[in-house]
């Protein structure tokens, strides 16, 4: 019988989300901490012979832009669409008086807020991005890369999901990769030392420490308690791993010696607490309380210098547009060189002042809602906020609120917090209070402190105790928190 083939041509709509360049540009600045803006601005001024460092008084008498608010589009997103050509009058209006750097009016320029001190040791991003360059990778396999391990935690482990990680790339880095190219690239990083890095719980973290010792029959033991009783090692329940792999008592205690000395947290021994505690911390904010109660807020922008177009190259711009007629190919090409090289300085230059925009409104929306810690300093005053608590007031978008607080520090009277400090779930008591988690946790871990260590409280018993405290808590609501504080179940505090 003849088979016949045949082709049919379908139409689809589909929606499809990009992002233009100038947009993209803007929130991997908006990602930047201070001291990676500075490092980003000065690699921007080497590159790009149109950018100018410096302030270029005003010739005409006008004030350009000065004090203009942000364009904000119907979202409540400062608008990142600039135009793609921009007029040579635009240019000088820009270049006139940039003001995208935002100045506290008591504050003199001079002045350098506190600095922690700092080690000159190399970071645990740096260490591990070290052993990514030696690896015979291809670029897109490099910066898929440099994103995992960007995206380890404190511990070294990958929290975040693969698809998670895929759809970030996407949307942010343009890199389209697949679940394949990721688990491979992850895989590359699971061999890097220390051993256990890159895993994404901590079972995978034990297992790959295993892998790496010697073949033996006590790593066999080691590697089918891990793999296979995972969850009754880590509660000690002895007898259901000895009855579920028909061991000896002794074959358990040798394998559980080992164990011990394997690290859950490899991300520590490595520097990661150079990297976030012992290296110098510049805040991104300064915020100021004075006796009567005022709170005063600021960019902290002492090292990023002021930019301006060049004027030559303006100039000569300028000049080229006014002879466009009968110009040669030489000249041609010289007026499109420099009308990139202009149009990329001016979109640098705006992106530059849409974050500090973004910044200062995203800041002063977590100090209108938690105004009276930064009046007090006590951190009971702290009031239960979420991301979309701070991006409704700010206008903003969540995920914009999210990139702005997730490496960013604010420096206030009471010392130096990361933002991410001010945000915790809240939650309602009996008497209609509102309190935030932290404060319930706190409460948590005072019962927890003042029990009897020969006759610890279980999760029951602590809901019991919380209730009466008028907290009426479900028992796995407690026992969730009990394990956020790092807090072990009750047979383990005795």
């Amino acid at each position: 019988m003849a088979i016949h083939s045949s082709q049919v041509q379908t139409q689809t709509q589909q929606q499809v989300q990009t992002l233009s360049p100038q947009q993209i540009l803007a929130v991997k600045l908006l990602e930047l901490p201070t001291v990676e803006l500075e490092e980003r601005v000065h690699a921007e001024l080497l590159d790009n012979p149109a950018l100018e460092e410096g302030k270029e008084p005003s010739e005409d008498g006008l004030h350009g832009d000065e004090g203009e608010d942000y364009a904000t589009d119907q979202d409540g997103e400062p608008n990142t669409d600039y135009g793609e050509d921009l007029s040579l009058g635009d240019y000088r209006t820009e270049d006139d008086i940039p003001d995208y750097k935002l100045q506290e009016n008591n504050r003199s320029k001079d002045d350098k807020p506190e600095d922690i001190p700092f080690s000159d040791n190399v970071s645990f991003y740096e260490t591990l991005k070290e052993q990514l360059d030696m690896q015979a990778l291809t670029p897109e396999e490099k910066q898929l890369g440099e994103y995992l391990i960007g995206s380890l935690d404190d511990d070294g482990l990958l929290r975040k999901s693969i698809d998670s990680i895929i759809d970030e790339l996407a949307i942010y880095q343009g890199i389209n990769a697949t679940p394949q190219e990721a688990e491979h690239v992850l895989s590359i990083i699971q061999d890097f030392d220390p051993a256990g890095i890159g895993a994404r719980n901590l079972q995978e973290c034990l297992l790959l420490q295993i892998k790496r010792k010697e073949d033996s029959p006590l790593k066999q033991t080691e590697y089918d308690i891990i793999s296979k009783c995972c969850d009754e090692f880590t509660k000690k329940n002895k007898d259901k791993i000895l009855q579920k792999l028909n061991i000896t008592e002794k074959q358990y205690n040798d394998a559980v010696a080992e164990l011990v000395k394997l690290n859950p947290r490899p991300g520590s021994s490595m520097g990661e607490t150079i990297g976030k505690n012992i290296q110098q911390i510049i805040p991104d904010f300064i915020v100021e309380t004075e006796d009567d109660g005022t709170v005063s807020l600021s960019l902290n922008n002492h090292n990023v210098p002021e930019l301006r177009l060049s004027r030559e190259f303006t100039d000569m711009l300028d000049e080229h547009t006014r002879n466009k007629t009968n110009q040669s190919k030489e000249s041609k090409d010289a007026m499109l060189f420099l009308k990139q090289k202009v149009d990329a300085a001016q979109n640098f230059i705006n992106a530059v002042k849409q974050r500090q925009q973004t910044l200062m409104s995203t800041m002063q929306a977590i100090i209108d809602l938690q105004r009276p810690f930064f009046q007090e300093g006590d951190e009971s005053l702290l009031r239960p906020m979420i991301l979309k608590d701070v991006a409704e007031r700010a206008r903003l978008d969540v995920s914009t609120v999210s990139r702005v607080s997730n490496s960013k520090y604010v420096q206030t009277n009471f010392g130096i917090y990361p933002l991410k400090f001010f945000f915790s779930d809240g939650y309602t008591t009996e008497s209609g209070e509102e309190l935030s988690v932290r404060e319930i946790k706190r409460i948590l871990k005072e019962c927890v402190d003042h029990e009897d260590k020969n006759r610890p409280y279980t999760d029951d018993e602590l809901a019991v105790i919380l209730k009466e405290k008028g907290y009426p808590l479900a028992r796995r609501t407690v026992s969730k928190y009990r394990q956020q504080l790092n807090i072990p179940v009750a047979r383990l505090r005795r």
